[in-house]
């Protein structure tokens, strides 16, 4: 059973989509900088589900179809966004979940497990890093697309580093904006990435259903993380493992090295041949067995 609604989550509206029975444990499924849920797929979600869990994906706010600010105008930080992720929880009435997080997703996860662990059953967190490592030089930020500004822009408080970025595309016009969505997934994946078609119905798909992608881009960029929690990372005691690709040249191997070494008990899962991308369907067996495992 898959169901879509708008929700109140601390005083905006959030698009929350559920995948499988609400009686079955539940696994929260956090997307990438600037990422709406899309990012995670259809059937991977449902086979999450079949998996006897059940599947919540949501739209970050200013992503989808959730509360979209004016561009470069955000009116919440990155402590708000991990506030969203435990309000969704809140407003499905979850007392916790299994939680999933890419990229910026799985920094959000962390912070969940240091700042609410009674709300965290188990952590897996794909293509991350320890949030206060410095980030290589990349093309794509961190989980997702380039932001839209002719000024470098440092992504709030903490140590996230300042990205050089420049006006290049028009989020606006549909054409342009997909097929650079498409151009940075390729820049970012490996040999397993989807092809051009399939990617294009997925960014397609994003375009539509935004309210303002320019201002999605750059307002999580300003928004930030908040303060650095790699002190904080031995406090956590949930089940964790690390998913990282092997062909991952925004975050190389140091980076999972160093946040499974931070954890305890952490166990790190290389997934061949894979970029910093969301889970190609070539590795789905592989990443959905470990996934499942710890939180069995």
């Amino acid at each position: 059973m898959v169901h879509e609604t708008m929700m109140p989550v601390n005083g905006i509206e959030m698009c929350v989509e559920t995948f499988g029975q609400p009686t079955e444990p539940p696994l929260l499924l956090l997307s990438g900088d600037a990422g709406s849920m899309d990012w995670w797929d259809d059937e991977f979600c449902r086979r999450l589900a079949a998996g006897n869990r059940f599947v919540i994906r949501y739209d970050h706010r200013d992503t989808g179809r959730s509360t979209s600010c004016p561009f470069g105008k955000p009116d919440y930080s990155g402590a708000d966004l991990l506030l969203d992720a435990v309000g969704v929880l809140d407003a499905l009435r979850l007392p916790a979940a299994h939680l999933v997080g890419f990229s910026f997703g799985g920094a959000l996860a962390q912070r969940i497990a240091v700042h609410h662990p009674s709300r965290v059953l188990s952590l897996t967190l794909m293509a991350a890093a320890v949030d206060d490592l410095p980030s290589p030089t990349s093309a794509v930020p961190r989980g997702g697309p380039l932001p839209v500004s002719t000024a470098k822009i440092k992504s709030g408080v903490g140590t996230v580093g300042v990205r050089p970025v420049t006006i290049e595309v028009d989020w606006s016009n549909r054409r342009s904006a997909v097929s650079r969505m498409i151009a940075e997934v390729r820049a970012e994946g490996g040999p397993f990435t989807p092809d051009e078609p399939q990617l294009r119905r997925l960014a397609e798909r994003i375009f539509d259903r935004s309210a303002d992608l320019a201002a999605t881009r750059l307002n999580h960029q300003l928004a930030g993380y908040g303060p650095p929690i790699r002190d904080l990372l031995p406090t956590i005691a949930t089940p964790t493992v690390v998913l990282h690709g092997t062909l991952d040249r925004h975050f190389p191997a140091d980076h999972p090295e160093q946040l499974t070494r931070s954890i305890p008990g952490a166990r790190l899962v290389w997934l061949e041949g894979v970029g910093h991308e969301f889970p190609p369907r070539a590795v789905w067996t592989q990443v959905l067995n470990e996934i499942l495992t710890p939180a069995a």
